[in-house]
Formats: structure tokens, C-alpha cells, sequence
């Protein structure tokens, strides 16, 4: 079984900054791409960002120049940096990893439970 659990949402003041961390944990041989994604109510979800296991970054264009994404390969982790925060980033964001497990071989995507970001003053 492979599991990625998502942490650091929360409530921050528009202008502000969260760091949300996902970990990959499980029967893991390796992580090809992982990402961001959001999904705010009565819309659809959304990519946000991606990083390649090269360390190449791609970024939505809404949150282009404020959002960072990084991983850690040794720790199966990825972190999504979000600074000057604003109320429409407000949604529930979820990680997805391309994974490829043992035994299996097989390649597949995987999702995080999500966790809620809402930008409020």
C-alpha cells in the first residue's frame, strides 16, 4: 500500500504564508512526478504546481511568483511554499505523486486527503 499524508493548512490573514509538506510512505520503489492541486467549492479541482523528480518546477499561472514547490527526494516528500496569500487561493489542496511501487512495478497516481487553506482577514 502506498499512502501520502498532507499537513500545514489552516487559516492565514490575505497577505500572508503557509508551508503544506505531503509524505509519500509504503511500499515505494520510486517518485516520478508529484504536485499540487486545489479545489475551491463549486469548482473544479485545479493544478497548481508540479516538480519532476529532476527538480524541473511548473507552476500555475494564478500563482506564479508567489508559490514555490520542492521536494526532498530521500524523504518522499513534497512542500508547497505559499506566500502573499490571497482569499480566492482559498480551497482544499491536494498532493498527487506518480509512483511506482515494488513488487507490482506498476506506475501509478496516488492522492493525499487534502487540507484545507482559507485565506481570511
Amino acid at each position: 500500500q502506498v499512502q501520502l499524508v498532507e499537513s500545514g493548512g489552516g487559516l492565514v490573514q490575505p497577505g500572508g504564508s503557509l508551508r503544506l509538506s505531503c509524505a509519500a510512505s509504503g511500499s515505494i520503489f520510486s517518485i516520478n512526478t508529484m504536485g499540487w492541486y486545489r479545489q475551491a467549492p463549486g469548482k473544479q479541482r485545479e493544478l497548481v504546481a508540479t516538480i519532476t523528480r529532476a527538480i524541473s518546477a511548473n507552476y500555475a499561472d494564478s500563482v506564479n511568483g508567489r508559490f514555490t514547490i520542492s521536494r526532498d527526494n530521500a524523504k518522499n516528500t513534497v512542500y508547497l511554499q505559499m506566500n502573499s496569500l490571497k482569499p480566492e487561493d482559498t480551497a482544499v489542496y491536494y498532493c498527487n505523486a506518480d509512483i511506482i511501487r515494488r513488487v507490482t512495478w506498476d506506475l501509478r497516481s496516488y492522492w493525499g486527503q487534502g487540507t484545507q487553506v482559507t485565506v481570511s482577514s
